[in-house]
């Protein structure tokens, strides 16, 4: 049965210093420490991903493409090397990167204790704004101007869905008229064909009666 483990920290999955037992293999060499060697991979893994990063941020300095953040930070790793001096910050980058590390934490910077001459952090997102839960004047015309709102809203995204109740009227009515002609003119059409066989049927019947007369 599997269980879930997590990907870092204490009894993560796929800990390599928690394998009790590594199984030899043909290519290993006599005397070798397999976990040391483990070990060792790990390591240079871990250096090789360093390296890289320390590359992409030595080849983004180039072209000034870091943010000022970043640029800070970066300012005591050993990305030497690079052709253009390096981007002097502005106070308003200064200001961005200050206001970023006193809202990283848990309470958004609310609690914690403020420099001499440091401005409140501005709020990047919008307040959310809720009626009072005490009734008061005008409090019955701004609920129903939000609810008028979000009909409106509603109704105008799935206008094409709503039915148009006179035209679906209409093709109703159009449609039973030429239903309604169409039966009236099957029934005429059969009633004239019965009154064309009653009067083929009559004449016979008439010359027969004329005969008996003349032969009485």
């Amino acid at each position: 049965m599997h269980t879930w483990k997590r990907r870092h920290g204490y009894d993560r999955a796929n800990d390599e210093d928690n394998i009790p037992i590594i199984e030899a293999k043909m290519t290993d060499e006599s005397g070798e420490d397999p976990f040391a060697a483990r070990r060792a991979d790990k390591k240079k893994r871990v250096e090789k991903q360093e390296k890289n990063r320390l590359q992409n941020l030595k080849q983004a300095a180039k072209v000034g493409a870091l943010p000022s953040h970043i640029q800070l930070a970066a300012t005591a790793l050993p990305i030497t090397g690079t052709q253009a001096a390096p981007k002097k910050i502005t106070k308003d980058e200064l200001g961005n990167v200050a206001g970023m590390a006193a809202t990283s934490t848990a309470s958004g910077g609310k609690f914690d204790k403020k420099f001499a001459g440091e401005k409140p952090a501005k709020h990047q997102g919008k307040y959310r704004k809720f009626l009072p839960v005490v009734e008061g004047t005008g409090i019955g015309s701004r609920e129903r101007e939000q609810t008028e709102k979000v009909l409106s809203r509603l109704i105008s995204k799935n206008s094409h869905e709503i039915l148009n109740v006179n035209k679906a009227v209409n093709m109703y009515n159009v449609k039973k008229e030429k239903k309604q002609r169409n039966q009236q003119g099957k029934s005429s059409s059969s009633s004239s064909k019965l009154k064309a066989n009653k009067k083929l049927q009559k004449k016979p019947l008439k010359k027969g009666s004329s005969k008996q007369g003349k032969a009485k």
